[in-house]
């Protein structure tokens, strides 16, 4: 158990989760208490807190303090406000938000830096929500191997067509070109930034150099000792950090639902430095 001046975070795996304990976000988090779990956030990547009773604005009010908010391209929302994205999968769905590995909209210019999850209804069993840390999956790469991908970059592509049903999009899909190796501008620390989600093709490689490469660290990801998992309860809040987390979704709970409000935070373009 980790201590930080307001709360304790429990640590869910060596190499990525927290779980906080003492806190509760409807009362309020002050500037002092901010940075705390902020640095606990820096820390273990991803943060869950359990029995948030919060309402939506209070949901807005604390992911806000992070940054300016990020408008999903194409996913429906609540309450008219685009910033409160609907996470929502039944019966009758499609499919299951976040079903492959991804790091959130990494195909804008500027992705997220972070996304806060708040859910409201849980299946009788499964729904957990796999997330995999990004620095540990570079550091566990070789020398020569790290030293290739530092130079690399590589286009993202989004493409929400038929995703979300009837829903018109907010905007047009993005694409971007983006380092396959990024520079936390928090921690420093570099971090694997590719994935099949959006990720198309390495700049400057044949397509068949790019599809066998993207194909080994599509499955470099997938290394269960980079992970964490985590088990949703009613009231249950994720907040993961985009930047060095990739997540999946387990869709494992047909005919059952699972749904909840997801706010995120817009982040800046990612770079490499080193």
């Amino acid at each position: 158990m980790n201590s930080y001046e307001y709360f304790q975070v429990e640590a869910l795996s060596p190499n990525i989760g927290g779980l906080v304990h003492g806190l509760d976000l409807s009362k309020g988090v002050d500037d002092d208490l901010f940075q705390a779990i902020h640095k606990a956030w820096m820390d273990h990547q991803v943060l869950f807190f359990r029995d948030q009773s919060i309402t939506a604005q209070e949901h807005l009010d604390f992911a806000g303090m992070f940054g300016q908010y990020h408008i999903h391209p194409a996913a429906p929302y609540a309450d008219g406000n685009p910033a409160l994205m609907v996470i929502h999968t039944d019966r009758d769905s499609k499919r299951n938000n976040g079903s492959g590995w991804h790091s959130d909209v990494s195909a804008d210019e500027q992705p997220p830096l972070g996304s806060f999850l708040h859910v409201h209804k849980v299946p009788s069993q499964g729904g957990d929500t796999l997330f995999s840390s990004m620095y540990a999956a570079y550091e566990a790469l070789s020398s020569p191997m790290q030293s290739l991908l530092k130079g690399l970059e590589a286009q993202h592509v989004s493409d929400y067509t038929n995703l979300y049903g009837d829903h018109e999009p907010q905007r047009e899909f993005p694409q971007a070109v983006h380092p396959v190796i990024r520079t936390h501008p928090v921690t420093k620390r570099k971090a694997l930034y590719v994935n099949s989600g959006f990720t198309r093709h390495i700049v400057g490689l044949s397509r068949n150099e790019s599809r066998q490469l993207l194909s080994f660290l599509f499955k470099h990801v997938e290394n269960p000792t980079f992970q964490c998992r985590f088990k949703w309860q009613v009231n249950s809040l994720a907040m993961w950090d985009n930047r060095c987390v990739q997540h999946l979704a387990v869709w494992d709970y047909f005919p059952e639902s699972r749904s909840g409000l997801r706010v995120t935070i817009a982040g800046d373009k990612p770079y490499f430095e080193g």
